[in-house]
């Protein structure tokens, strides 16, 4: 959405968090004497302190907070969603005159420069931080962006903007798109946020859109490894360049042709490449410990990253923690992948462990009576000790030169805040428990 049109409308912020904060702080820069409307769930006293204090301090505010903040969207004219927020649950509370937007929707209208926009179920954090690193190297004036980079917004106020923005972009900043990267990079499609659309065939458009407007002028890349993709592409009017590969090496291979397009030298795409260092919770090693390597893949919330996650590794993963929050994903292609495994030990988690479990019995029945698995199955009325228990757990049953691998196959709410927060907590006591 143009900047000329939110200048003249009644605006509603929705959402609080990060991106509300940001969108705020953008909104408030380019216009001080702008009435401006906030609506969040939770109370003010319920804030963290830094969002208390912005909101106190400014006096053209309208707030609508707590369980009724919804009641509030008619009265605006434009609503800025923030990603969090499902579209389904205040689809009630519109009118047909009403627009919606999205911080992302906003910067792809008025950015200058070129964006290459980078998607997928898995491995779009890495592979932007990669193609950034590419491009870094080979001196060209370049910004991430996404949840791993930079907010967007701010980088519109900036004297000299960046030339080239590299956004790492979910379904949930794609929905409301109404144009499309110059570069886009779409890697996999595996059924996720099932919670959060009406069903997967809902998911899978929101993630095409990262292709949708493209035009001849425009590159696509794409894994033709993945049919949904292959099939989802067809009309696109992008010079299309196919890929294959999966996980890491598909990481790799994106960056590697994104590099291509800008003619970096092949010497430097292989250097930055080198040089690169995994992202937090990504595959990450924790270190060895006790003899023990540990390696945290706490942003494996889908069944289909922690089979990668088990392909890299290979063999040497004797113990893996398993297990998060319960969102109707099916765990048969990893059960699978674990009884093609050397695993011995099954730690599993609330609410999904006692659910994989299961699935693994009913894929082979006599793994009880052979006693295949040492299986831990920790209760959800331990919650503040299950990630100690967890890593007890690990270094009781582990052997010296193997691997302890954490790649929940689940999403982290119910039991922790997020996947940094599952993720910090092993390595945390990974450490502390190692003295």
């Amino acid at each position: 959405m143009e900047l000329t049109i939110l200048k003249k409308a009644k605006i509603l912020i929705l959402g609080f968090g990060q991106e509300g904060k940001d969108v705020f702080l953008f909104l408030r820069q380019l216009w001080p004497d702008k009435v401006l409307a906030i609506a969040d769930k939770l109370n003010f006293n319920e804030l963290d302190k830094r969002s208390q204090k912005l909101l106190k301090k400014d006096k053209k505010l309208k707030l609508h907070l707590g369980s009724d903040y919804l009641k509030a969207l008619k009265k605006y004219e434009i609503i800025i969603k923030s990603p969090g927020i499902s579209h389904l649950i205040i689809k009630s509370f519109l009118t047909k005159k009403q627009k919606i937007t999205s911080a992302t929707d906003i910067f792809f209208e008025n950015f200058k420069g070129t964006i290459i926009g980078v998607t997928g179920t898995k491995g779009k954090g890495t592979t932007s931080s990669m193609i950034y690193q590419i491009l870094k190297t080979a001196h060209f004036n370049v910004q991430l962006a996404g949840n791993i980079g930079k907010p967007v917004l701010n980088l519109l106020l900036l004297k000299k903007p960046p030339a080239i923005l590299v956004y790492e972009l979910s379904s949930h900043q794609l929905f409301y798109l109404k144009k499309s990267p110059h570069i886009a990079v779409f890697l996999n499609l595996y059924p996720e946020h099932l919670d959060y659309y009406k069903n997967f065939q809902e998911y899978a458009r929101t993630k095409a859109k990262i292709a949708l407007y493209q035009t001849k002028d425009d590159y696509l890349i794409y894994n033709i490894k993945n049919k949904l993709i292959k099939d989802l592409v067809k009309k696109s009017k992008a010079k299309k360049i196919p890929i294959r590969g999966d996980g890491y090496e598909l990481n790799q291979l994106a960056a590697q042709k994104v590099g291509e397009i800008f003619n970096v030298s092949k010497q430097k795409i292989k250097q930055a490449i080198k040089n690169f260092h995994r992202l937090p919770h990504r595959l990450e090693l924790v270190g060895r410990f006790k003899g023990i390597t540990f390696y945290n893949d706490a942003l494996a919330t889908i069944p289909e990253a922690t089979i990668a996650a088990l392909d890299f590794l290979g063999d040497r993963v004797e113990t893996i923690i398993l297990g998060g929050y319960d969102r109707g994903i099916d765990f048969k292609k990893l059960v699978q992948r674990i009884l093609k495994s050397k695993i011995k030990n099954l730690i599993l988690l609330p609410t999904t462990g006692e659910k994989i479990w299961q699935a693994l019995i009913k894929e082979k029945p006599s793994i009880v009576r052979q006693k295949k698995f040492n299986c831990f199955l920790i209760p959800l009325d331990q919650k503040n000790k299950i990630m100690k228990q967890a890593v007890q757990l690990a270094y009781q049953y582990t052997k010296k030169g193997e691997i302890c691998l954490l790649s929940p196959a689940s999403a982290s709410f119910g039991v922790f805040k997020n996947y940094q927060e599952r993720g910090n907590l092993f390595k945390k006591y990974v450490k502390q428990l190692s003295l």
